[in-house]
């Protein structure tokens, strides 16, 4: 096939594809998307930011290589260069095709250092979150709302809600509030998990006897899902991470809420009816 068919099948086929080029719906992504999920964290803008300088460098690093080629395909061919140069040096040329890769890797280097720095930094937070994986689901941990803890499995097909997707929906979800700072602590029971959610820029490892921190701060109100991205063994598919961001009033009676239905069997609070319901 020539290459100006090649071309137009690719425009035709991007054709397409160009509804699909806007964000992820609801947190979500969606069947042929060509760009990032939203971004709902600071950390995920600067992410999708770095992302968007590197298409251009990319970009230009292949307009040029290919023009490079057409050009040395068109000027050396056999009938225009019978008689091929014997040169095996050049200096100038040389130095440029050294300075010039320096010049990009440091343009590149400078963002990437700042993003990794703020990423890597937690702030001064609100208040903490830690998530533990097992095989095969997540449980959390709100320490400083009550110190409850709940496990997060995978919603059966059968018992899913309108709008909710499958293999991502859990029938607990993390609650966060908006524009509130948080602390995010992982770590691990059995073997090797990640807890990750794209449209929040992170992704973190869950490592067994050791505790990780990131930190994200919603800027919108919704369900955001991810899935753990480290294979873990057979259920790998079938760990998702549903996060709830809601406004601050909103949170405030889930934790009065989930302070009495995830009450902690070592709680002293806890009374003897609740403790004889968790038994069984």
């Amino acid at each position: 096939m020539k290459w100006w068919k090649w071309a137009a099948l690719a425009g035709f086929v991007a054709s397409f594809a160009g509804p699909a080029w806007a964000d992820g719906h609801g947190g979500q992504p969606v069947p042929w998307q060509l760009n990032l999920q939203k971004a709902v964290t600071p950390i995920m803008e600067r992410v999708a930011n770095f992302h968007s300088l590197l298409l251009i460098i990319i970009t230009l690093i292949c307009i040029f290589v290919f023009a490079l080629i057409g050009y040395v395909l068109y000027r050396f061919r056999e009938d225009r260069n019978p008689v091929p140069s014997r040169r095996s040096h050049h200096t100038l040329l040389e130095v440029i095709w050294t300075a010039v890769p320096v010049l990009i890797l440091v343009i590149i280097a400078v963002p990437s250092f700042k993003l990794l720095y703020y990423m890597d930094v937690v702030p001064e937070t609100e208040f903490r979150i830690k998530a533990i994986g097992n095989q095969w689901y997540w449980t959390y941990e709100y320490p400083d709302q009550g110190n409850f803890t709940f496990d997060a499995l995978i919603k059966p097909d059968d018992e899913l809600e309108n709008g909710e997707p499958r293999l991502l929906a859990t029938d607990n979800q993390v609650v966060v509030p908006v524009n509130t700072k948080i602390r995010l602590q992982v770590t691990a029971s059995d073997v090797l998990h990640s807890w990750a959610v794209p449209a929040f820029g992170i992704k973190i490892d869950a490592i067994p006897g050791r505790l990780n921190e990131a930190w994200f701060e919603a800027k919108e109100t919704g369900v955001f899902y991810g899935q753990c991205s480290e294979l873990c063994g057979r259920g790998h598919g079938f760990m998702p991470i549903a996060v709830k961001v809601v406004t601050k009033e909103e949170f405030a009676a889930w934790v009065e809420k989930a302070r009495e239905e995830f009450a902690k069997v070592d709680d002293p609070s806890v009374t003897v009816a609740e403790l004889d319901r968790v038994a069984q």
